[in-house]
């Protein structure tokens, strides 16, 4: 047989061609029985809506008054201050809050001249304030009152007679510019402007008696030498004291052959014992105290006030006062 020979050009085309109508040949047939699928556009994605939030009103808190600290004050130990407690107790702080503002032991050690820092008192905030009604509103309001229609032959005196209300309180309460009423007209009494029906006069109620006193400084034993030109007596209020009550503060010097004895009547929950009580010796003198709520009722022939008892008295305690420096031994 010939030998064939085709060039590389050639043979390629040739493959090519084959390709081609091989191909067509396919989709023809494919075609024929309805085997093409025709590629379907996909839509695009929508974008999912984002909901958006309605704003509201926003409620603003109450604004609530806070108080404000104050920083601590100096304060210089006089020869009267026997101990933090007395210290304390004058100026309403505790002996914790000194201890701690000052770095002290818990004995709390003090002396003659030591500046220390007193934290002032924790105030009260003042109440939120509320709605409160005009004192007129707030009368008009607690008045009881009744609705009556004038009738025929009524007048107001009448009308006022008859429910013993004076008629210059019907004038005002109504509003009315004259003293004539029309029938069908409704007119408010007020019933709180009735006249008192006289009566028994009330016997005043006496208070339930006052606790014992409790005493607070200066502790049962003390001992006060020449240095202390005064001595404080402190105890505990046991409540209100009324205008005509008081506590009634008894020291008496009970060493052996003295008979001095002071009383007096305060308001306050301390007394300062005067410099002139103090003994002139050098003795120790044994000074016993204590302390009862009394209440006056009334004076006597040369108008000094007449207490009673108000209360049980409190327990005696009982310190020590040198008055005089004790003199050196003389060396041998």
């Amino acid at each position: 047989m010939p030998e064939v020979t085709l060039s590389l050009p050639v043979a390629l085309g040739l493959l090519v061609l084959f390709l081609i109508v091989g191909a067509t040949v396919v989709y023809v047939g494919l075609n024929a029985a309805n085997r093409v699928v025709n590629p379907t556009a996909i839509p695009p994605a929508s974008e999912t809506p984002t909901a958006s939030v309605t704003p509201t009103d926003t409620q603003l808190p109450t604004l609530v008054p806070t108080a404000t600290d104050q920083p601590p004050f100096n304060y210089t130990v006089g020869p009267n201050d026997a101990s933090c407690g007395v210290i304390a107790a004058n100026f309403g702080v505790s002996v914790r809050s000194i201890i701690i503002l000052n770095n002290l032991s818990s004995d709390c050690l003090i002396h003659v001249g030591d500046v220390l820092k007193i934290p002032y008192p924790t105030p009260t905030p003042p109440p939120v304030p509320t709605d409160t009604p005009l004192p007129a509103t707030q009368t008009a309001l607690a008045c009881d009152h009744v609705s009556y229609t004038v009738q025929a032959n009524d007048t107001l005196s009448s009308i006022a007679a008859n429910y013993a209300v004076p008629q210059q309180a019907i004038i005002d309460y109504n509003g009315l510019s004259t003293n004539t009423v029309f029938i069908g007209t409704t007119i408010i009494i007020p019933l709180c402007a009735r006249a008192a029906t006289p009566g028994p006069t009330p016997t005043p109620t006496i208070p339930p008696p006052y606790p014992a006193p409790n005493l607070l400084l200066p502790a049962d034993g003390s001992a006060f030498t020449l240095a202390n030109d005064a001595v404080t007596l402190q105890w505990a209020s046991v409540g209100t004291l009324r205008d005509n009550e008081s506590y009634q503060v008894t020291v008496e010097d009970v060493t052996a052959g003295q008979a001095q004895r002071i009383v007096q009547y305060v308001t306050d929950t301390k007394f300062i014992v005067p410099a002139s009580f103090r003994p002139k010796d050098n003795i120790a003198h044994v000074m016993r105290w204590w302390v009862v709520t009394v209440r006056q009722t009334g004076t006597d022939a040369q108008g000094q006030p007449i207490y009673n008892s108000a209360g049980a008295p409190s327990d005696k305690r009982v310190f020590t006062w040198v008055g005089a420096a004790v003199p050196a031994t003389p060396t041998p």
